[in-house]
Parts: structure tokens; C-alpha cells; sequence
């Protein structure tokens, strides 16, 4: 097989190159929803939406030599999915008279917000197309999923999404960090070591931005390419990075001991910001 070259992250770089994107697309409109690094939804109103993604393509490749795929849509959902249809580099426009066209003889995992658990389960129901789960009654569909996530599968099939675009600041659910080794780690007194550290620069990431863990995942990539994750909540929200660290270690114990570790990672998952009352 071919060689492999693993590069570190360059968090800094990323986040530098994202504010400058976020910046460019600000020159077009005030209305600009940061979804992470690499994501963001405009809101916008003219008559020709692909002349404006040309213009915003070429601005962003100016200012940042990157490029970028844009997806059109009446609302965030249609647009979300257009972009996977743009890919790579390219236009894409989803409206409510094409969504059954391009996506009405997909499976429901298609759907932006369902994954392929779900759309597993919905295929249990008798319900395989994403069609098929327009035309379901959400009162049904609750009774069998939930009442919330039943009516909502159901908009989210009829390419029904809220219209307005989020301008609050965003804000991370989680931050992590992890490293990949040059030579793969055996000794479990240095796999315990390396989570310790991993921990810690997340505690570090987090300590200035005031919103508690509530939950801790590490991850392990075994040689030669095996991943596997294990989580937990803490007993309380906590911003004590002692024990973020304790859970981080204590999470070691559902892992296999005697096998070569390529990679590790630790994320905190973060309580999110009460909403306003």
C-alpha cells in the first residue's frame, strides 16, 4: 500500500484562514450564520442567486486562495444539502419544486439531521425513501419515534426548514485535541501520560470561555487503522480541569491495554448557554 504522510493539526492556521473567509463573506451581507470553521449560511435577497455565489467563490479565492462550494436553497436545510451536490468547487441550487426530484428516491439518511441509525430504524417502519417519510403522518410518526423527533423527520422530508438565518456569535459544542504518533505507542504508562497532556491543552482551550463539560470522549486509533471511542458525562457540569482530566484517564479502562496505539484524542463536550428568556 502507499505510504502514508500524517500531518499535525494547525489549529491557529485554521482558525486564521476561517475569519478571513467569515470576513469575506460578510462584504456581501450582515446576515452571516458561522456553523465552524469551514461552514456558514447567508442570508440573502436577489434575483440571480448564482451570479452572487460566482462573486462570493471569487472573492473568497482572492482573499484566501481557498475554494469553496456553495449551495442555494429557500431555506438553511435546502441550502446545507445543495452544497453536498456543489462539491467539489462548484453551484448548486435546491428549491421546494426540484427537492423530490433530487432527493424524493433517497433513503431518509440523505436528510441533513438524520443519520444512518436513524434511517435504519425509519427503514424498520416500512419507511425507505425519503418520499416515503414526506407522505408519513407526524402523528404516527411520533407515536413510533417520538413526539418530537416524529414531526420533525416528517418537515425535514418536505424541505421544511426555519427561513431565518442565526447571526448570534457560535459557539463550540466541544473542543478536543489529539496527536498522532510517529511510532506507534505500547507502553500504557505513556498511552496514560499522553491522554494526561491531551487533557490538560483542552482544559486550556476551554478555561476563558466559562461553559462547563458535561461530558468527556477519548478516543483511540489502533495500528494500523482501527478507531474506536468511548464517553461518559460527568456526575455535575464542571469547569475544574482536574477533573476533566480524571475522566479523560478513567475512560482508558474501557480500552484494549495490549494493542499498538496509533492515534489519541480527548474532547470535552460543553453545556451550552441558557437561551434568553
Amino acid at each position: 500500500c502507499p505510504d502514508a504522510v500524517f500531518l499535525p493539526v494547525d489549529k491557529d492556521a485554521y482558525e486564521d484562514a476561517s475569519a478571513d473567509v467569515m470576513a469575506t463573506l460578510r462584504t456581501f451581507t450582515s446576515r452571516v450564520e458561522v456553523l465552524g470553521w469551514d461552514e456558514a449560511f447567508l442570508e440573502a435577497h436577489t434575483d440571480d442567486p448564482e451570479d452572487l455565489a460566482g462573486r462570493i467563490q471569487a472573492a473568497v479565492l482572492d482573499r484566501t486562495r481557498l475554494m469553496c462550494s456553495i449551495g442555494i436553497g429557500e431555506n438553511p436545510l435546502q441550502a446545507k444539502l445543495a452544497t453536498g451536490f456543489a462539491k467539489p468547487a462548484g453551484i448548486y441550487r435546491l428549491t421546494s419544486a426540484s427537492w423530490f426530484e433530487v432527493l424524493g428516491d433517497r433513503s431518509p439518511d440523505a436528510l441533513w439531521g438524520i443519520g444512518t441509525k436513524t434511517g435504519k430504524r425509519l427503514a424498520g417502519l416500512g419507511i425507505a425513501t425519503v418520499r416515503e417519510l414526506a407522505l408519513t403522518d407526524p402523528a404516527e410518526l411520533a407515536g413510533k419515534v417520538g413526539p418530537t423527533l416524529g414531526p420533525w423527520y416528517v418537515r425535514l422530508a418536505r424541505g421544511i426548514d426555519r427561513s431565518a438565518v442565526r447571526t448570534e456569535p457560535y459557539l463550540a459544542r466541544s473542543r478536543g485535541r489529539e496527536t498522532t504518533f510517529q511510532q506507534n505507542l505500547q507502553d500504557w504508562d505513556q498511552v496514560r501520560a499522553e491522554v494526561v497532556r491531551l487533557a490538560e491543552q483542552v482544559a486550556g482551550d476551554i478555561a476563558a470561555e466559562q461553559r462547563p463539560v458535561i461530558r468527556v470522549v477519548v478516543k483511540v486509533r489502533y495500528a494500523p487503522f482501527f478507531t474506536t471511542t468511548h464517553g461518559q458525562p460527568l456526575a455535575e457540569p464542571s469547569s475544574d480541569p482536574a477533573r476533566l482530566v480524571a475522566a479523560a484517564v478513567e475512560l482508558l479502562d474501557r480500552f484494549q491495554p495490549d494493542r499498538p496505539i496509533r492515534l489519541l484524542g480527548v474532547r470535552a463536550e460543553l453545556r451550552p448557554p441558557a437561551s434568553p428568556s
